[in-house]
């Protein structure tokens, strides 16, 4: 539900959360009984899959399109080149051509997405730490984003791209469209585990949770009981964000001067894990206003409406798509250490004037990391008795969303679950 530097929130921030989805993937073909107890497989230090969160991890393109939208685009390009994040494209007149480019195009008859003609979108680095251990190539530290937390793991005897591997996605898509990933993410960790004699440790950030948890709820017990070690959570969206709110009605640049919020808005509209990651009613209460206008009050029980009004019935149709992905919260079955910030102002509420859909808000401030509401955070707790594996909730004071990777206490709380018993 999305990542990138400490200073100024980092450019990830410059879009808001737009949460990533998480799709279906059958189970490992083996019979349930194959199975061994994984008590028998307790490696000295377990291999570690980190899931990153929406805008978490880096996307390359190669063009070969039939227009542009300004003469100064490339229409054409021999090979891919990192589209995100690339700083040069997130420019003045640039920008167009980088939105043009990183859009989705929603079929409202199939229900699924697809890339702009001409435009050949892939994710690189799938199974490797580099794609999300810095979303700019060149490793600038407004990109930065699993670095510190990999580079610890490396301190303590893990090695890059063996025993700790990365797992990027298209974090643009909603889940009914990432099947291959969460087939891709199991036979990795079927690999990592049989090759160190033990269970892996999965470690997400931000809407690599919600993925997390579609995944473990696809999973038999079995292969999750010799998989999986354990679940660490970093400031998990579990019941939505406030915040993509705005994102939808009038888009979100995160305060950044050059970039106008109403021209990244159609970008962030069609990406269907916007929609993914509004509020849910299993947490927000059905009567609270979430948005305000001179005429109307928008509760979540009148998202349709909201999508009518602000011009985009594709998004209800989108929230339709995802929102029963991981909406009942089923327990994930394995031992869940969830990590959450709290303290921060984060958005909770719009204010809008008369130009209503096409204005900046009035923000509403509440509890949080200054993404992801406190409410919407701690619903792990509903999973404890809930499951015979422990469920563990971590407050970090002061943390926000994003810095929290950086923080001394996450990594040495990682540490300390990889190397208990």
């Amino acid at each position: 539900f999305g990542a990138m530097a400490a200073g100024r929130h980092r450019i990830t921030a410059l879009f808001s959360l737009l949460v990533l989805a998480l799709f279906t993937v059958r189970s490992s073909s083996k019979p349930l009984e194959e199975y061994p107890d994984k008590n028998s497989y307790q490696p000295p230090r377990p291999p570690v899959v980190l899931i990153p969160g929406d805008l978490g991890n880096q996307l390359e393109a190669k063009l070969d399109k039939p227009s542009v939208v300004h003469y100064i685009c490339y229409k054409k390009t021999d090979s891919f080149f990192t589209l995100w994040l690339n700083l040069e494209l997130l420019v003045p007149v640039a920008i167009d051509c980088w939105i043009d480019n990183i859009r989705l195009i929603y079929n409202s008859t199939t229900r699924a997405t697809s890339a702009p003609p001409g435009v050949d979108i892939r994710v690189p680095g799938f199974g490797q730490t580099f794609p999300l251990e810095y979303l700019d190539p060149s490793k600038r530290s407004v990109g930065m984003y699993f670095f510190s937390i990999v580079q610890a793991l490396v301190d303590w005897g893990y090695t890059r791209d063996d025993d700790v591997r990365g797992a990027p996605y298209d974090w643009r898509k909603a889940p009914n469209e990432n099947k291959d990933y969460f087939l891709a993410l199991q036979h990795m960790i079927e690999e990592m585990a049989e090759k160190a004699g033990g269970p892996v440790v999965l470690i997400a950030h931000s809407m690599g949770n919600m993925y997390t948890l579609y995944f473990l709820n696809q999973q038999p017990q079995a292969w999750k009981d010799k998989y999986i070690k354990a679940f660490i959570c970093l400031g998990a969206p579990w019941a939505g964000v406030a915040k993509t709110l705005r994102v939808v009605i009038s888009g979100d640049n995160n305060r950044i001067p050059v970039i106008s919020p109403l021209k990244i808005r159609s970008q962030q509209r069609s990406a269907v894990s916007t929609s993914w990651l509004l509020p849910y009613s299993h947490t927000w209460p059905n009567d609270q206003v979430l948005v305000q206008t001179p005429t109307t009050n928008y509760t979540l029980q009148d998202y349709k409406r909201l999508f009518t009004d602000i011009g985009f019935e594709d998004g209800w149709l989108m929230r339709q798509d995802t929102e029963s992905l991981v909406e009942d919260l089923t327990p994930p079955g394995v031992a869940v250490h969830c990590l959450f910030g709290s303290g921060v102002d984060t958005s909770e509420a719009f204010q809008y004037s008369d130009k209503f859909p096409d204005v900046e808000p009035t923000v509403v401030y509440g509890d949080g990391d200054g993404t992801v509401n406190l409410r919407s955070a701690v619903q792990c707790k509903r999973w404890v008795g809930k499951q015979k594996q422990p469920v563990k909730l971590v407050e970090l004071p002061g943390n926000e969303h994003v810095n929290m990777l950086l923080n001394f206490t996450t990594v040495a709380y990682i540490k300390t679950v990889l190397f208990s018993p």
